[in-house]
Formats: C-alpha cells, structure tokens, sequence
C-alpha cells in the first residue's frame, strides 16, 4: 500500500502555526513511507474563498519546505459530488428537511430543559412538505451500525449513531458543507491516512458512515491534540501567527518545523538542520492526548541555536556580499536572525564608529597599537596581540579583554575574539587602536 496524506486549507485566509503544525505531520508521515503527499484547496465557499490565499498557501508550504505531489481544488469537482449525492439519495441514505434555523434553536432547548440530549429528530417519511421552500439535505446515519475505529494516537474510538444528529451535508442554495465532499474527495483521491487536529472527531465519527455508504473502507486517522498558548488555552494569537509574520521576525522555516514537529510527543525538541531527522523519528505512537503548548519564545531560541549550526552555504543568497565564510562562521553564534549579519558589515570593514574611551584603558590601547605591527595577522593574532599588552602594561582578564574588544568591533560583547580579529584587516585594526 502506498501511503497517501493530505493538507485541505480553505483558502480564506493565510495559513497559521496551528494549520501548518498539520500540514507538516501530513507530510512527514507521507515522506516516512515513502508516499505521497497532496494539497487539496477546499474553496467550496465561493463567496470567501480568494486566489491570493491559495497563491499564499503555496508559497507557505514551499518556504517550509513541503513539497507537494499533486494538487486538487474541490471547486473543479462540482460534478463528482453531485454525483456521489443522487446515489446516496437514491439508497435513502440523504434526506431532504425544511425547518428553519428558528425552528431547530427552539427545538433543541426544548429537549434541553427536559434534559435530553439535543439530537435532531427525523420527521416521518409522509410528513407534509411546505410550498416554496427550498431544502437543506441531512446524511441518515444508520442506528444499528455502531462507529468504531483504532485511532493512531487516540487509540479505540467508540461513538453510538443514536446519540448523534443527521448531519446537514448540503445547503437549500445548492452549496455544500464540509462533510461529504471530503469524504468523496479523500476516496477519489486515494487518500490512506488522516492526519488532523482533535476537534475533528467527532466529523470522523460521522464520516465513517459516509464512506461506508459510498461502498469505501476509511482511511487510517490520526486526530491531534490541539496547539495551545503559553497560558494553556486556545490563544487568538495562535490562530493569527501566519507565515509573514514569523519570517519578518527571521525565524528559520526549519525552526518552526523542528518545533511543530514535536509539539505534543514524548519526544525533545532538537535544534537541525534539516527535515530528514523529522521524517525519520515521526511516530504518532508518541504523540499524547495533553495540549501541545506553543511558545513564541521557545521558537525564538530553537531559531537561535540553529542558526548557530547552520551551514554558510544554507544562507549565503541571503548575506551581505561582505559577509565570507570564514566571517558567517565567526558571527553566526551571535545571531538570533541571518538578517542581523547585515549589522556586522562594519565591524569587519568599517566605518566603526569612535567607542567611548576610558582613561584608564588608553594605556592597554597605546601598548596594542604599539604591538600591531609586529605582529603576523595571517596567523594567531589576537593571542600575540592580548600577550604584547599583557607584557607591557600588566593588565589581565576584564581589564585587558574589554577595552581591546570594544575598540576593535564597537561591542561589549561578541564573537570569539580569536576567530574574529583575522576578519578585520590590519590596518583597519590599528587605526581603532590609535585613539589618540
């Protein structure tokens, strides 16, 4: 068997963390198999949906890496449901209803406030029809066919057909809901595994019947559990954080991937490099039932210790021309963004500006400017030139570090003095030295 997933956004808005956390689980389990994984655009909503948000998609979906195997968009099926719905029909397995959302409301607080559950009551089969009144179309579930299924990480599912409500699959305007062209979609498709957030299951429960009416074994699923905020609830800042704004933040697409990837397992977030450990150690066995906690600040620091590691080749179309290897190596564990490298263009070549010089340092500045010259820059020179100073004027640890560090780059703090100071040319150096 070949596996086969699927990522199905509407395309009415941009992806977000939560939408993409699926995506990416889709596809690493896709790619595990060695199967394929395709996007399915569901845009029958043609009022909402926009090209510019399945333009987005794709292009979301390529920064992170993802690609797809192929490409369906449920408006072009039309045909194909329309299809699948005159034999459900004709097998009485669709019904036609005509009460109006007022009736329902009323309906279902009436059943509450005699403290039965709120399932929808089917009306007798001679009930009378109302004049002029287009229907909506509900799905007959059949009672005596208990839904069961073995739930990749939630395990046994056991759902009684009787306590749930028919659901409504078309609109009286002719448009459809989720539920049934899904189902059609995922058989026409192929499709083997599910892969989907939590608050789906109960739609799983009901399209296992939809599947078995359409003559068609459901696929495997796996239903999630949903990300959550800092604060251990569902967060609208969550469902808000697209791809846009993590990028302009200068999060690395493999950084979000490493995180949403392990989100909710039993498994550590790692700093790599690439997808291929990912796709490797994917296993839905160790994903848990708890919400998966999502923290920009965590995201924030996995970037970071990323970029620590990340090749020069990984980033060079993305650098200052002025910014070698040998100068990404040196300053890269000190970025939290590779747009920050821009910052350190000067530190190396210049201009620098005049760093606050105290009176106390100027003798540790003379002694270096002193010892410049002699000194072999092709080879150690930051150790030839600490121990120079150190000989001449005795000065030690913060004393000596600290003002030759902040004369040569500008900076408190900052890269391996050792590596960095080769980088900066010679002449470059003496001239920040000689302070006057």
């Amino acid at each position: 068997m070949t596996v086969v997933t699927r990522f199905a956004p509407s395309p009415t808005g941009a992806l977000h963390v939560g939408n993409v956390r699926t995506a990416l689980h889709n596809w690493l389990w896709a790619r595990k198999h060695g199967g394929r994984f395709l996007l399915r655009i569901d845009d029958t909503d043609l009022e909402r949906s926009k090209e510019e948000y399945v333009d987005a998609i794709r292009a979301d979906l390529a920064w992170l890496g993802l690609a797809i195997d192929g490409e369906e968009r449920q408006s072009a099926r039309f045909a194909l449901y329309e299809a699948e719905f005159e034999k459900l029909k004709a097998a009485g397995r669709v019904y036609a209803c005509y009460e109006t959302p007022e009736e329902l409301d009323i309906r279902r607080k009436i059943l509450l406030s005699r403290g039965l559950p709120p399932v929808y009551e089917r009306k007798p089969v001679d009930a009378p029809v109302p004049e002029g009144v287009a229907p909506h179309w509900r799905f007959r579930l059949d009672h005596d066919a208990p839904i069961e299924w073995t739930d990749l990480i939630r395990g046994d599912q056991h759902f009684d057909p009787r306590t749930m409500s028919d659901p409504v699959i078309r609109r009286a305007d002719g448009s459809w809901l989720y539920l049934l062209p899904s189902v059609i979609d995922d058989i026409a498709m192929g499709i083997t595994h599910v892969v989907r957030g939590e608050d789906h299951v109960s739609n799983t429960a009901t399209q296992i019947q939809m599947f078995a009416a359409l003559g068609a074994t459901p696929p495997h699923f796996a239903h999630e559990a949903l990300l959550v905020g800092t604060e251990g609830k569902l967060s609208k800042r969550l469902g808000s954080l697209g791809m846009a704004s993590l990028r302009d933040a200068g999060i690395e697409p493999i950084a979000l991937a490493a995180l949403l990837a392990r989100l909710g397992t039993s498994d550590p977030v790692e700093p790599v490099t690439s997808l291929t450990p990912l796709v490797e150690h994917i296993d839905f066995a160790r994903f848990g039932r708890a919400p998966a906690r999502f923290d920009e600040a965590e995201l924030a620091l996995l970037n970071q210790k990323i970029l620590h590691q990340t090749d020069y080749e990984a980033v060079a179309d993305r650098l200052p021309a002025a910014i070698t290897a040998a100068r990404w190596h040196a300053i890269r564990p000190n970025l939290m963004a590779v747009a920050e490298a821009a910052d350190w263009v000067n530190v190396f070549d210049g201009p620098l500006g005049p760093s606050p010089v105290d009176y106390t340092d100027r003798a540790v500045l003379a002694a270096a400017a002193a010892a410049v010259p002699a000194i072999d820059w092709s080879a150690d020179p930051w150790h030839a030139l600490t121990a120079a100073v150190k000989e001449a004027t005795g000065a030690k640890g913060r004393s000596l570090f600290l003002p030759l560090r902040r004369a040569l780059t500008g900076r408190d703090h900052g890269p391996d003095m050792a590596e960095l100071l080769p980088l900066i040319a010679k002449d470059q150096a003496l001239a920040r030295l000689n302070v006057g």
